[in-house]
């Protein structure tokens, strides 16, 4: 399935802060996560951007968001960080995995979908957002 058969994605809204950072991380993670990193540069390209004060409701770095995936109907919550902060275990997760990049920028009740590197398209929905915490 290719992205241009999926349906129109939501718009997303990244702060001035997040998208110079986000963007050098898809460049760096270019050669070691092409597909990931083209995820991640094609949502930033698309992304609205917004300062710090009109960011309340969406996910940004260092958000905590529950979502709901559509395949298995589970409700998941994490804290979206950068890979370097990174730990599964204790719920903080990459924004360099798939599901992380498709979190940033989204707001309660907004649906994205994507394509697994298996070719799969998923979805999920964002169910709840907490403001974003400062990085530990």
């Amino acid at each position: 399935m290719s992205r241009s058969s999926l349906p129109k994605r939501p718009e997303i809204h990244v702060t001035a802060g997040d998208f110079d950072r986000l963007a050098a991380l898809a460049d760096a993670a270019a050669d070691a996560f092409p597909a990931i990193a083209d995820f991640l540069a094609d949502e930033l390209e698309r992304a609205q951007i917004i300062d710090a004060a009109a960011a309340k409701g969406v996910v940004q770095m260092h958000s905590t968001v529950s979502y709901r995936d559509a395949e298995t109907g589970d409700e998941h919550t994490v804290t979206l960080v950068y890979p370097e902060e990174a730990d599964i275990e204790a719920g903080r997760l990459s924004v360099l995995t798939p599901v992380g990049v498709a979190l940033i920028g989204l707001r309660r009740g907004q649906t994205i979908t994507w394509v697994t590197p298996s070719g799969k398209p998923r979805n999920l929905t964002v169910t709840k957002i907490e403001r974003a915490q400062a990085a530990a």
